[in-house]
């Protein structure tokens, strides 16, 4: 009751109300701990720094973040797609994750509005909001715990912003479909990601390298490690055999 009383309070007065409204516009939230959120919103580009050095950043919601809407999506599309296979959930799962997804629903919600940041360049321009829209989950989470950001993500969120039909219908995930291929045909699959020559932590570069049954075949690189995996996984389709490649390629559309 006593929360219901300063709820239009912080809302209308307070060093805080912008953060309060956005929050209560968007995902219809009356905060516990008003300094998670704002936490979220601070790009590593515009990181303080305590006395003894360490960055606060929203870095480490943004990790906690991912982890919690995986399992969100996962437990998500389990229920609403109760007669597909494994392979169909996994592709759905990356495409509802992936970083032109989330960057897109972040734009749609307006939480880019709120993001602090000096990041410049395509990095802000592909993965910026979707970094934010991660670590405002973990805060969610951590503010109001599983169950609650569960709800919101699949009762509020996905309905208003999120065309399943148009996910299924477009594919954009070679990655995926290249594990479901190794999968199907019971060979082992491995990515290998790491920082590439001249990546720095302004603008960060990764190269990743795929591995089937032991053997190298297709590189990439990108500005996170998602991207570095989806390049390699495109070129690594380019050099199997027309079987898998017709297999992996069948309804590729776009890669983002």
């Amino acid at each position: 009751m006593f929360a219901c009383l300063l709820r239009p309070l912080k809302l209308n007065f307070g060093k805080d109300k912008e953060y309060y409204r956005a929050l209560d516009r968007i995902f219809g939230i009356y905060p516990n701990n008003i300094e998670l959120y704002k936490l979220a919103l601070i790009h590593r580009s515009a990181s303080l720094f305590l006395p003894g050095g360490t960055p606060i950043n929203n870095e480490r919601l943004e990790f906690l973040g991912d982890a919690i809407l995986e399992s969100v999506v996962s437990d998500f599309l389990f229920i609403e797609f109760p007669h597909r296979d494994e392979g169909f959930l996994t592709q759905m799962r990356s495409k509802l994750v992936s970083r032109h997804t989330l960057n897109q629903l972040s734009i749609d919600i307006g939480l880019d509005r709120y993001i602090i940041s000096q990041a410049g360049g395509n990095y802000a321009q592909k993965h910026l909001y979707g970094d934010a829209f991660e670590a405002m989950v973990g805060a969610i989470y951590l503010d109001k715990g599983y169950d609650y950001i569960n709800r919101l993500i699949i009762n509020r969120i996905f309905p208003q912003h999120i065309n399943l039909d148009d996910l299924i219908e477009h594919e954009t995930d070679f990655k995926s479909r290249l594990i479901e291929w190794c999968q199907k045909n019971k060979q082992s699959v491995h990515f290998h990601t790491v920082p590439s020559g001249g990546s720095t932590a302004q603008a960060p570069r990764f190269r990743a390298t795929v591995t089937i049954e032991g053997q190298a075949y297709g590189t990439g690189e990108g500005e996170s490690k998602k991207e570095a995996e989806q390049h390699a996984a495109a070129a690594t389709a380019e050099l199997l055999p027309d079987e898998a490649r017709n297999y992996i390629s069948d309804r590729i559309d776009n890669i983002h």
